[in-house]
């Protein structure tokens, strides 16, 4: 078992060889086919290579500093208070926004459209380009699904505008670039004005208007943004559009917009905090003047009182946790507005709390030790201290923030800017004309294949010798081009050298091992149905046996509709009525090639075959002969071949490649076994076959003598 496995596997890949052989074979014969498509294939992509309007693209670098700026760093707690890091994605998805994207398509002119109409100058590379500065079309008049046009009436200077009303043309108004014109038009008014215009004399344009929000989604489906590296901060945004300078020009509002507004939020932003500052310091000097005027008023009553080493140490180090404490407190504040109470820095920032109280009780404990006087005297000073170091540096924070409001740059900066491109990206004319020509000849693969397989015919003749248990002797090629049957030229003496001329004799010789070793004179040749080559294939199977020095007679047994000589020559059927068996209707092709036509039709050619008088006429020249070839109807159009068979020594059934099933060969089979008691011996061969469709010749000939091409 595991000797069979391999073998199998390896029958199974070399079948799968000769299946796509097979297909590369019949789709080289089927080059006319082919060459059609390829000439469509061709032709069409150079019309889609010229049609494709030609696309640049451009692209913007933009760098986010994630850590803070400058002035940021230098404000100390209250500079990473202002300064908030923005995440690149957030970035980016705030160069999406409609908030940058409107004012672009407001800036850019983005809402008005005027595409050039000519398939001509299309075609030709030509188109000419109209910019607009302003265009407003009355909404009834787009509702109704209106159309309107610029034609240009002086080279890059002068434009008419248009309606078609029932085919007609119905001109608006006439004007010249840079002008605005306004003009009462289906119950509302049109506005115009052109601000550039590159065309010449008679030049069309579709004019069209769409709404800030269609311009704005179009704009974000055609912008291309993404990260450089991972969480490097440097963000790439690019853009593909018809022309150079636009694309260029659409990129820099973009970066423009965005650092602009990007600077008023975080000018914003410290606007708000100044505010807010403003309003706590008169609450924190209020709070100092309390502290000092106590201060004082304990002094007047208790006279100067000296603090001592260890208190003044306790009172500086108490200062210091209060403010450490307010920092932390500014910090927790900032955490919350960005992250959740239960997020890991938030819980960092109220651990750091903890065990600042926990020194502060414990300074207090301390302080507890020490005189009531001295105690009292630091309770006032530390509240002096601490809402004076307060109250101090919330008067540098609102002086540095004033510096901030003024002199804001953001947390973006632009690094490079777009720039015109002077190729265009799109299309790639080579790649899009090949492709085309790709298609459409594997369109005509497919076309070709696909007739092929609905025919549903029979190609491998391995495939009937496994239906049928009968032998496939030969394929025969098919000839180029239309070759009638004449029996004075048979393709065998002819051509020699053609691959038709030699499957021949390889039938031949086949045929002579096979059949008539054994003293058989008597071939009958036949077919399922019309037009497979039975005739001819039975002409210069004759001719070839007289080749090799055999006598040899070809009988034309189609009674009905002869194919070897003329309907008015007389032959069989005249020597069958007669009952004489001469040669007086033989006709002498060559010394050794003798043909018998048909002759006149007859009413009942049946009742001649099955009489006794076609019995005496093989009779009377198989002594005269080597071989007799009979040629006779299909088996399926008439029941001649059957009577024939009777007197027949071996049956040779042509085949026209890939026309029959496995079935219609078992029919006829079966409609020939039928007829006779003893069933004959049978062979098939292949005619009309592809060229090189599996019978092994090359296109030289020079191993047999042949230096010919075919």
């Amino acid at each position: 078992m595991n000797d069979k496995t391999p073998q199998n596997v390896s029958s199974k890949s070399e079948d799968d060889e000769i299946d796509i052989l097979e297909i590369l074979v019949y789709l080289k014969s089927k080059w006319k086919i082919l060459l059609v498509f390829l000439i469509l294939g061709i032709a069409c992509g150079g019309l889609v290579a010229k049609w494709i309007r030609p696309s640049f693209k451009s692209d913007i670098l933009l760098q986010v500093n994630v850590k803070g700026n400058k002035q940021g760093l230098a404000l100390g707690e209250m500079g990473a208070l202002l300064d908030i890091s923005t995440p690149s994605a957030a970035e980016m998805e705030l160069i999406k926004s409609r908030v940058v994207l409107g004012q672009v398509v407001e800036d850019e002119r983005l809402c008005f459209s005027a595409v050039p109409q000519n398939k001509m100058d299309r075609l030709l590379q030509r188109e000419g380009r109209m910019d607009l500065e302003l265009l407003q079309i009355p909404r009834a008049f787009v509702e109704a699904k209106g159309k309107l046009f610029a034609r240009v009436t002086a080279d890059s200077s002068a434009y008419e505008v248009y309606e078609k009303e029932n085919g007609e043309v119905v001109t608006l108004l006439s004007g010249e670039v840079g002008e605005t014109y306004r003009k009462p038009f289906a119950g509302d008014t049109l506005v115009i004005c052109v601000r550039a215009l590159t065309a010449t004399v008679g030049q069309t344009f579709l004019l069209s208007a769409s709404h800030p929000q269609e311009a704005a989604a179009a704009l974000l489906k055609g912008l291309n943004i993404s990260e450089e590296g991972k969480n490097s901060g440097i963000i790439r945004v690019s853009l593909e559009n018809r022309y150079a300078d636009r694309v260029a020009a659409i990129l820099n509002t973009i970066a423009n917009t965005y650092l602009k507004q990007n600077i008023e939020m975080r000018s914003a932003e410290a606007k708000k905090t100044l505010a807010f500052l403003e309003e706590q310091l008169p609450g924190v000097k209020a709070k100092l003047d309390s502290a000092e005027q106590k201060l004082t008023s304990f002094r007047h009553s208790k006279g100067t009182i000296d603090l001592t080493g260890e208190t003044r140490l306790h009172l500086e180090k108490d200062v210091t946790l209060q403010q450490r404490m307010l920092e932390l407190e500014q910090k927790k504040q900032e955490a919350l507005r960005l992250f959740r109470a239960e997020h890991p820095t938030v819980r960092t920032i109220e651990e750091q709390q903890a065990k600042l109280r926990q020194e502060l009780a414990k300074q207090q404990r301390s302080a507890a030790s020490l005189p009531v006087v001295q105690q009292e005297v630091l309770s006032l000073q530390e509240e002096v201290e601490v809402n004076n170091r307060l109250y101090t540096n919330l008067l540098n924070n609102i002086q540095q923030l004033r510096v901030v409001q003024a002199g804001e740059v953001g947390n973006v900066r632009i690094v490079d800017q777009a720039y015109a491109p002077l190729k265009p990206a799109k299309p790639n004319r080579k790649l899009v004309f090949l492709g085309v020509v790709f298609v459409f000849l594997l369109l005509g693969c497919f076309i070709v294949y696909v007739r092929r397989m609905l025919t549903n015919g029979v190609c491998s003749s391995s495939e009937v010798e496994q239906a049928t248990g009968i032998g496939v002797y030969g394929k025969l090629p098919m000839l180029e081009g239309k070759t009638q049957n004449n029996v004075y030229k048979p393709c065998v003496s002819e051509k020699p050298d053609d691959p038709f001329a030699e499957g021949v004799r390889a039938l031949r010789t086949a045929l002579e091992f096979s059949v008539f070793s054994d003293g058989k004179k008597v071939l009958m040749v036949s077919g399922l149905v019309q037009g497979v080559g039975k005739s001819f294939v039975s002409t210069n199977l004759a001719a070839s046996f007289a080749m090799t020095g055999k006598k040899v007679l070809l009988v034309d047994m189609d009674l009905r509709r002869g194919h070897l000589f003329k309907h008015s020559q007389k032959g069989l059927c005249e020597m069958l009525e007669k009952e004489s068996y001469t040669d007086e209707f033989v006709v002498k092709v060559t010394d050794n090639f003798h043909v018998l036509g048909s002759g006149a039709r007859v009413v009942n050619p049946g009742g001649l075959l099955s009489s006794s008088r076609f019995s005496a006429f093989l009779d009377a020249f198989r002594d005269k002969y080597d071989l007799i070839v009979l040629d006779t109807p299909p088996v399926f159009q008439c029941s001649d071949a059957l009577l024939v068979e009777k007197h027949a020594d071996y049956l040779l059934c042509v085949l026209k490649h890939a026309a029959h099933t496995i079935e219609s060969i078992q029919d006829a089979l079966n409609t020939f076994d039928r007829s006779t008691e003893t069933p004959l011996q049978k062979a098939f061969v292949f005619n009309k076959c592809e060229r090189h469709a599996g019978y092994g010749y090359g296109s030289y000939y020079g191993y047999y003598g042949y230096h010919k091409k075919y």
